[in-house]
């Protein structure tokens, strides 16, 4: 920390910008510069760490990254190796099937009246157009029958066996499963946990199947066994977060999982990237530095291996995917989603004993 007090940082040289740049040399242009330019050429930096030191890679998503197409640059890092588990919005994974089914989302406009959409069964997310028959409840005929085909262990299911359904579905039942990242996602073995999955249209497709007797609903409790079960498996571990929320909060709580609760490892994540325009004076969870969960035992330091860029994840995720896979090789599928149950049986053994004596 002492040098950060000292006038020996790299030296601002205006940088040249040409035609023809590649995002390899973007990436170079905005770490001779400052302000969140450089934050994002920091990030990239720690994210190829991530990958070169072979880390589990954890994606975030909590802001409305599919209805707007992201999916497929999600579905583009799982195929390469270079995310390994996920933890969504119920939103994002719902929206997300759309695509796979050929249901309808349109480009619209923000300065709108939604009474006049609303009169003409339209719903919106800003500047986005998604239809009420023809693409929401068409989605939801289809979650709820997927849903209420899903079969139960003794443990019952977490939110991951969940969107393990919902994307095996779609790849054996949509008109383009290429288009989704749950469909990828269950292709690579990468789980996909949903912990706020009630306060999303996944959720409410299991009301019905409720009141019908016919639902088989998440154990969340399970979740959180499976997340700290694979940081404990994991050497080396970080993830990149776009946005914040519950999303943010469920994937740092892996490290007090096994620090604070269970007593079994300390340290927490070695790496945190996150993309957000929260502010940290509020005291809202999405705002928080990545500093302050030092304090929380989230992370292994404050000092290094962490960064928040401040701004729109839909502008900076792309550009830091585009990155990564220029400048990193493929990796081997990890395969977290078979793993997982096992993994859950040794945390919980290695707990039973420690706690016997």
């Amino acid at each position: 920390m002492g040098s950060i007090h000292t006038f020996t940082g790299k030296k601002i040289d205006p940088p040249n910008i040409y035609s023809g740049m590649t995002v390899s040399q973007l990436i170079n242009f905005f770490s001779s510069t400052g302000y969140n330019a450089r934050r994002l050429a920091e990030a990239s930096e720690i994210m190829k760490d991530m990958i070169d030191t072979d880390s589990t890679v954890c994606l975030t998503l909590a802001r409305a990254m599919t209805p707007i197409g992201m999916g497929k640059s999600i579905s583009t890092m799982i195929e390469n190796g270079f995310i390994d588990w996920i933890v969504s919005t119920g939103a994002n994974a719902y929206h997300d099937l759309h695509f796979a089914y050929g249901l309808p989302i349109r480009q619209g406009h923000f300065n709108v009246d939604d009474d006049v959409l609303y009169s003409k069964q339209i719903v919106r997310i800003y500047d986005v157009y998604i239809k009420e028959m023809g693409t929401i409840q068409a989605q939801d005929i289809i979650v709820q029958n997927d849903l209420n085909t899903l079969k139960v262990g003794e443990q019952g299911l977490s939110t991951a066996d969940i969107s393990y359904a919902l994307g095996k579905a779609a790849k054996e039942g949509s008109t383009y499963p290429e288009k989704s990242f749950l469909v990828s996602a269950y292709e690579n073995n990468v789980p996909v946990y949903l912990p706020s999955v009630s306060d999303s249209s996944i959720g409410l497709n299991m009301l019905p199947l409720l009141f019908k007797g016919k639902g088989i609903y998440p154990n969340i409790i399970l979740d959180i066994a499976e997340s700290a079960a694979i940081l404990w498996k994991s050497k080396r571990s970080g993830g990149i977060e776009l946005g914040g929320g519950v999303p943010k909060n469920f994937f740092q709580q892996t490290g007090p999982a096994l620090y604070q609760i269970l007593k079994i490892k300390e340290g927490g994540q070695d790496y945190i990237i996150q993309l957000t325009d929260s502010r940290p004076d509020t005291g809202g969870l999405s705002g928080a530095t990545l500093q302050e969960g030092k304090s929380w035992g989230k992370i292994k330091t404050s000092h290094k291996g962490n960064v928040i860029v401040y701004g729109d994840a839909s502008v900076y995720f792309p550009i830091l995917c585009a990155y990564i896979l220029s400048e990193c090789s493929p990796r081997k599928i990890k395969m977290f989603y078979k793993n997982k149950n096992k993994w859950v049986e040794e945390l919980k053994d290695r707990y039973l004993q420690k706690n016997s004596i």
